[in-house]
């Protein structure tokens, strides 16, 4: 290998998205933006653990089973897989790893090199992200002990909307206790507004300050966000995941109200009603499922339920379209993503329904194509684009985190 080759900056970031009991990972390479490897470490903790490891440089997959105890444990075990494939977590190319943070508070508005003092204000900002940044945090923590020498960054879920307005952004109470609680809408999925907005003005040919757009994120979990020029200035998520949209199995706009009455009347405990509004509420708690494939073969078989809970979806979704279409004021794109929003034709086509007043529609026989690639699916000569664009938050996180490395380096 020559001297030119040897000295050559490394370019591969290591994604890492831990979960309570699952990590999923990603190794890119910055310099084409082409993934080398992707996988799943899935059931932490049980005797059911799974590992499945998929090199794209060979297309070999290979699968695990078996108990694997923690995530100190799974992250040697994806190391391994890794190693097998040349690509190991020594690899002199190995330049970060990246993490998903969800909950950064105001505290983090950009992507941010991990040290102790960061370490401390996501441990600080636990109880408004409890299921999430305790699982995080194991991540980082166990990430640093395989390559302490590595550059670990965190790319925060929030960051994107911390450019929220106080008026959008701010809940209409008490500022004192707001303030002490840190109570105030933060919203998420941001990794994924950022690059899906950014990805549909380059769709329509323009530069993402040219443009305004209504991002719909549709998942199991689901979010809105009106995005002007490039920067957040509304989103329908709030302190936590559970605001806005209706979701897989979260209940999402609720009168704060029903949580009173459900204590009060309906003698149940606060871990009772929280269970109840974010794991057996939205579609499941309407239907039975929350799988929309299963709800729209229910509804072509006649399914009354099923017809419902997908009404009541798609009005919750139609009327925040025309909430951030006021916010807006002018709107250049709809852009709808993740897997119910690039999948679901139906969805899309209900949701832009008898929104034409708008110069919203959507064209028939473009909704129906489905494709890996951005598209618009609005009748040519359309007012607002309409559009499918595939989020891919894996490359944005990378992306977030050898932009910040190359830039201290």
């Amino acid at each position: 290998m020559s001297d030119e080759l040897r000295s050559a900056p490394p370019t591969r970031v290591l994604v890492l998205n831990s979960g309570s009991s699952s990590v999923k990972y990603q190794l890119l390479d910055m310099g084409d933006s082409s993934r080398l490897a992707v996988g799943l470490v899935e059931r932490i903790g049980e005797q059911t653990s799974r590992l499945k490891h998929t090199c794209l440089t060979t297309g070999d997959t290979r699968e695990h089973s078996g108990p694997i105890a923690d995530h100190e444990a799974a992250l040697k075990a994806v190391a391994e897989e890794l190693t097998r494939d040349g690509l190991g977590l020594d690899s002199p190319e190995l330049a970060a790893i990246g993490h998903r943070v969800v909950h950064g508070g105001m505290f983090f508005t950009e992507p941010t090199v991990i040290d102790d003092e960061v370490l401390a204000e996501i441990e600080r900002l636990i109880p408004v992200a409890p299921l999430h940044n305790p699982a995080n945090l194991t991540g980082v923590r166990t990430a640093q002990a395989l390559r302490p020498d590595l550059p670990q960054v965190a790319v925060f879920d929030t960051a994107f909307h911390t450019t929220m307005p106080e008026s959008a952004a701010r809940y209409a109470i008490d500022p004192k206790i707001a303030d002490r609680h840190r109570i105030r809408r933060y919203g998420f999925h941001g990794t994924s507004h950022a690059y899906v907005s950014r990805e549909t003005a380059r769709l329509l040919g323009k530069d993402p300050s040219e443009v305004n757009v209504i991002v719909l994120h549709l998942g199991n979990g689901a979010s809105a966000s009106a995005v002007e020029q490039g920067r957040c200035v509304d989103t329908s998520m709030g302190l936590t995941p559970l605001e806005g949209l209706v979701m897989g199995t979260r209940s999402g706009d609720l009168d704060p109200a029903v949580i009173f009455h459900l204590a009060r009347v309906g003698g149940m405990s606060t871990d009772e009603i929280d269970t109840l509004l974010n794991k057996r509420s939205g579609l499941f708690g309407l239907c039975g499922d929350n799988d929309m494939r299963e709800i729209r073969r229910r509804i072509d078989e006649g399914d009354e339920e099923a017809r419902l809970a997908f009404d009541i979806y798609i009005h919750r979704l139609k009327k925040y379209i025309g909430a951030y279409y006021a916010v807006l004021g002018r709107v250049d794109a709809v852009a709808f993503t993740a897997g119910v929003g690039e999948n679901a034709a139906p969805v899309r086509e209900a949701a832009i329904a008898g929104l034409e007043g708008l110069g919203l529609a959507v064209d028939a026989e473009l909704n129906a194509v489905h494709a890996d690639e951005p598209r618009l699916i609005s009748p040519a000569g359309a007012r607002v684009a309409v559009a499918v664009v595939p989020t891919d938050e894996e490359l944005e996180i990378a992306t977030q985190t050898y932009a910040l490395v190359e830039k201290n380096s």
